[in-house]
């Protein structure tokens, strides 16, 4: 698949609870940021924060968007994130079928 500006990608980040998750996929969608959202179960975070090895429990969420879309998602989720330093990883899609990535731009641009 090329890098054209339609191109399919998925973003990763976490959230902190179930709650904070589905508001957060809820207003990127209002906003046609995203086609879709997934929220994952829970896992156990172990990380170094400040200094300091810090635990959280927290929701792998997967954001599904077109390439063009990604600025405004970044802004997004830095502006509507709960932690002061969000997850942000974008991975590029090799592959997807015709009909969904029809569907993810239909999404992402409805003019």
């Amino acid at each position: 698949m090329s890098q054209s500006s339609h191109q399919p990608v998925v973003v990763l980040t976490t959230l902190p609870t179930t709650h904070d998750a589905e508001a957060f996929l809820t207003a990127l969608l209002a906003e046609h940021l995203i086609a879709c959202g997934s929220v994952g179960p829970a896992v156990r975070s172990v990380y170094r924060w400040q200094g300091q090895v810090e635990r959280a429990a927290e929701l792998p969420v997967t954001l599904k968007t077109t390439r063009d879309r990604l600025p405004a998602l970044e802004a997004a989720v830095q502006s509507r994130h709960p932690y002061e330093v969000p997850e942000w990883l974008v991975l590029a899609v090799d592959q997807a079928s015709a009909a969904y990535g029809q569907w993810m731009v239909s999404e992402t641009h409805p003019d």
